[in-house]
């Protein structure tokens, strides 16, 4: 059927919270682009007189459409190379949505999307709805053809799940921000010492090359076997700008509402390093490097005032 101006205008205006949804959901830009392309689809396709609340139809569909696109997913990343990490998204994004509440802050962390990937599929739709969103567990029912009684159980087990693999309370913004500034002096310095100071004991560093840039398959566990790699990883070396096809820019910003470290070689980026940092100290780094993971953070990168990097590294 053909789209009025009106029923254009009302997807339209679904848009943002639709993308905002399915990237909660999926951990992918490039996923939930295609999600709400097919919801549109779907939109175009119905009778649009005889659907009494657009937002409620359009959402359920969206999720049902991430729920099979999750359980396909998971077979595909059985046989992914190394780890995988999520998609970040840069300071501005619109697909980072609303981030007004500590609840929708967290739901888009870089650290609680990793965590969403041990949810099942049922499990992250109910906590993203939830704790994003704000829908009432009658309408997630209705949304998941579930009893609303089986929903609000499934809720609480993910969010029992997520908070067991959380890392202690995190600080505000403008420390973070003078952590990781530490951070990157102490890496540059050459030295170990300095940075597992700034460490928990527990620190982990995980890296998502997907194949097609070198990173570690097994994760760097605990203060000192993650300083020397960060000290490693920081070294010049001209087999390092060669493989890099450059010396990168290196800068610090924000990634899914957290510190983050780009790296930039003429416009493009070439790496976000995700860090999650507590009051006992830096807890984890997710290095995003794959590249199919970072034409967005490039786009966003190009369209927004980043100033002038920190340093150049390699």
């Amino acid at each position: 059927m053909s789209l009025t101006v009106n029923d254009m205008d009302r997807f339209e205006a679904a848009m943002p919270r639709l993308e905002a949804i399915a990237y909660r959901l999926l951990g992918s830009a490039s996923e939930a682009e295609d999600a709400v392309q097919d919801t549109f689809l779907r939109w175009q396709a119905a009778d649009v007189d005889r659907i009494e609340v657009p937002e409620a139809w359009l959402t359920k569909v969206l999720t049902n459409l991430c729920l099979n696109q999750l359980t396909s997913a998971r077979a595909r990343r059985e046989t992914y190379v190394g780890q995988w990490l999520p998609e970040p998204l840069l300071a501005g994004d619109r697909m980072l949505g609303p981030a007004d509440t500590a609840e929708q802050r967290e739901s888009l962390s870089y650290a609680v999307l990793a965590l969403m990937e041990r949810l099942s599929p049922n499990e992250r739709a109910v906590y993203v709805l939830r704790e994003a969103f704000g829908y009432p567990h009658r309408e997630i029912a209705e949304i998941l053809d579930i009893t609303e009684a089986a929903g609000q159980q499934i809720f609480h087990r993910a969010k029992k799940h997520i908070a067991d693999g959380k890392a202690r309370t995190e600080i505000d913004g403008a420390t973070a921000r003078r952590i990781v500034e530490e951070f990157l002096a102490a890496a540059t310095s050459g030295r170990t010492e300095p940075l597992v100071r700034l460490l928990t004991a527990d620190a982990v560093a995980i890296g998502d090359g997907g194949g097609k840039v070198p990173a570690r398959a097994k994760a760097f566990e605990g203060a000192v076997a993650v300083a020397k790699f960060m000290r490693g990883l920081f070294k010049p070396a001209r087999s390092k700008r060669n493989l890099a096809g450059g010396s990168p820019e290196v800068h610090v910003t924000t990634a899914n509402g957290a510190p983050a470290v780009v790296a930039v070689i003429e416009g493009r980026v070439i790496g976000v390093m995700c860090l999650e940092i507590t009051a006992d100290g830096i807890a984890a780094f997710r290095n995003q490097v794959n590249p199919d993971k970072l034409d967005r953070a490039t786009r966003q990168w190009a369209a927004s005032d980043h100033g002038e990097p920190l340093f150049h590294a390699f």
